[in-house]
């Protein structure tokens, strides 16, 4: 960094970009050859050596945040854009779910009965257990804001306590939306609604866990003094990707489930 005429971070060369993107590949075809032979091993290999890829990339990432320098002020921005275009992409994804939905159940055709839901179809109460997920989630991400405030006010406790409880609260919604489906009367091969619905609200359950994850990191790099008060992108990214979550699930319920009810 002292003999460089610029602010950014030249990347020394690495193996674990390669390698993730190798196995992210190879990973379409295990999935292709589960769907065919119903062999989940090859395919749960892959996920392990991916997740070891990039925990080992990720973790190089953090060394040079916080312990080489290397995260200067025109790093820290660029990177706040890169999770920002990552968090607007997703946005897209998630798009065109509800535009399948709005155009499924908006002029709903002969074969489904012409009604919304499709005839024969019991739809969950909005009112029950989507209700509930919903307390959940808005209570988390109130926790998760309250958190950070804590690390700017530079109080250690609840920081810690009220990231706790934000993860314990994404298990919790986890847990809960799985039950949901255990206890759902249709399943996603039953019409475009179970189809809509379960391919919505099953991606969004991903990214529940994806987030959950993100801010388990944050906590451990919390304990291992990886923050501070200047000094805490990976935790403000991580709140950042967990109020994206509580947004979207917001659409998921008045749509999916109230509207649809």
């Amino acid at each position: 960094m002292n003999n460089q005429f610029h602010p950014f971070h030249i990347i020394s060369p690495r193996p674990w970009p390669l390698i993730t993107g190798f196995l992210s590949i190879n990973r379409l075809f295990r999935i292709i050859i589960w769907i065919i032979s119903k062999n989940l091993t090859a395919l749960i290999i892959n996920l392990f050596l991916v997740t070891l890829a990039s925990t080992l990339w990720w973790r190089d990432v953090c060394r040079e945040s916080s312990w080489q320098g290397y995260h200067s002020l025109f790093v820290i921005n660029g990177l706040r854009l890169g999770i920002l275009l990552f968090i607007i992409s997703e946005i897209l994804f998630f798009f065109s779910f509800f535009w399948a939905f709005f155009h499924s159940s908006l002029a709903p055709n002969i074969e489904i009965g012409i009604s919304w839901p499709p005839l024969g179809t019991l739809s969950l109460n909005p009112f029950q257990v989507p209700l509930l997920n919903t307390v959940i989630l808005l209570s988390s991400g109130i926790r998760v804001t309250w958190s950070h405030h804590s690390l700017i006010k530079n109080n250690n406790f609840l920081i810690k306590k009220s990231l706790l409880l934000t993860i314990f609260l994404g298990a919790y919604f986890t847990l809960v939306q799985g039950w949901e489906y255990w206890d759902a009367s249709y399943s996603i091969s039953d019409s475009v609604f179970g189809s809509s619905f379960f391919l919505a609200t099953g991606f969004h359950g991903i990214h529940v866990l994806i987030g959950t994850i993100f801010l388990r990191i944050a906590i451990l790099r919390l304990l291992i003094n990886q923050f501070s008060l200047s000094h805490h992108l990976g935790f403000e990214l991580s709140i950042w990707y967990w109020h994206f979550v509580d947004v979207v699930w917001l659409f998921l319920f008045v749509f999916l489930y109230w509207w649809s009810f």
